[in-house]
């Protein structure tokens, strides 16, 4: 097996509260939950019956969250909440819930992750729609004429579950992205902000000059290795109408999704999962496992 360097790591995230803005690292334990304490908290939508996040809530990508003490792998611990008014909110604090459910103007319930025996947590409820492909069409934010994406890729508990069972999120535990692609889509849009917070990444790759274009599109399949760890890159990250809202002092841009869907195949990133657990830096370099 050879190596190939093809850049470094230049920005670590994790997102204690799911659809929030998150928390930026200098160094990162990564486990089989991804990122530790990666969406370690998840408001539910008791009127729907099931977490939901920002796709259905917008509102919650302009709140942000942190750890007050910082969890290892596989731990849990509480967060504080700034909201959109600069106002912060512990986990623990009594009116939680209800400061939570004015904001966002419905009934919710901050909940810590469950285990993964507690399916009934993880089901999905009712359809806002109850035409199928218009209910796709609102969570992946398409336009009529633009198409939906191939659900036959994501794992098939995501069809009655609302995440994998025993996390929160979407579908894989990690997310990654290159600034070689963030190059590319502000070259094809140069009026749109193309920062890696409208994409949430947990880790964001300074790639090697040589290297530009969509290069997470040909991962797919193949291993990385940063220090002692080693990540499997799964499958492209279908973009949905989260990368069009307002976040970290971003604005609304619907182009930002139009351009990913016309030019990039509705694709922009790559899931992961972890091969190797172990601990990465910023810096550190990234390189590509070939047979």
């Amino acid at each position: 097996m050879t190596t190939t360097t093809i850049g470094e790591v230049a920005g670590l995230w994790r997102y204690p509260v799911k659809s929030m803005q998150g928390e930026t690292l200098a160094s990162a334990v990564l486990g089989s939950d991804g990122v530790a304490g990666d969406r370690g908290w998840a408001l539910r939508d008791e009127k729907a019956g099931e977490i939901r996040g920002a796709k259905k809530i917008p509102l919650l990508m302009r709140c942000s969250a942190s750890y007050s003490s910082g969890p290892e792998e596989g731990g849990i611990g509480p967060v504080r909440m700034t909201l959109p008014d600069g106002s912060s909110l512990d986990s623990g604090d009594p009116d939680a819930n209800a400061v939570l459910s004015r904001l966002l103007g419905r009934e919710v319930t901050l909940w810590p992750r469950q285990p993964a025996d507690n399916a009934e947590h993880y089901r999905r409820g009712v359809p806002d729609n109850e035409d199928f492909e218009e209910e796709l069409r609102q969570i992946f934010a398409r336009l009529p004429g633009e198409p939906l994406p191939d659900l036959s890729v994501f794992p098939e508990e995501l069809m009655e579950y609302t995440s994998p069972l025993g996390t929160y999120f979407d579908a894989f535990p990690l997310h990654l992205l290159t600034t070689a692609s963030l190059a590319h889509m502000a070259d094809l849009n140069p009026e749109a902000a193309w920062e890696p917070a409208r994409f949430r990444p947990n880790l964001l790759i300074r790639t090697v000059a040589e290297l530009q274009g969509l290069v997470e599109a040909g991962w797919q399949g193949a291993r990385l290795k940063i220090g002692e760890v080693e990540l499997d890159s799964l499958m492209p990250t279908v973009r949905c109408g989260m990368t069009t809202r307002a976040t970290a002092g971003l604005p609304d841009d619907p182009s930002v999704l139009r351009s990913i869907v016309g030019d990039a195949g509705q694709d922009l990133g790559s899931y992961a999962g972890v091969a190797r657990a172990g601990q990465i830096e910023l810096g550190d370099p990234v390189e590509l496992l070939v047979d």
